[in-house]
């Protein structure tokens, strides 16, 4: 299991805002620590599963018929 660090700010209206800097754009809120968590983790997951999809379009884009 992958492990990711987040900061957490609080914003002006007393929810919490959560950034992973390990993700480019990874970034959640909730108006809860608990429900910012449970958000972040969602943030998480949803990333990691662009950036294969982005990986695997790299892949592909790379691969060239030539016959």
């Amino acid at each position: 299991m992958a492990k990711f660090h987040v900061l957490i700010e609080e914003d002006e209206d007393g929810g919490y805002i959560g950034k992973v800097p390990e993700l480019k754009g990874c970034i959640s809120q909730g108006d809860t620590l608990d429900e910012l968590m449970v958000n972040i983790r969602e943030a998480i997951e949803l990333c990691l599963e662009v950036e294969a999809e982005e990986k695997i379009k790299l892949t592909q884009d790379k691969v060239k018929f030539v016959g």
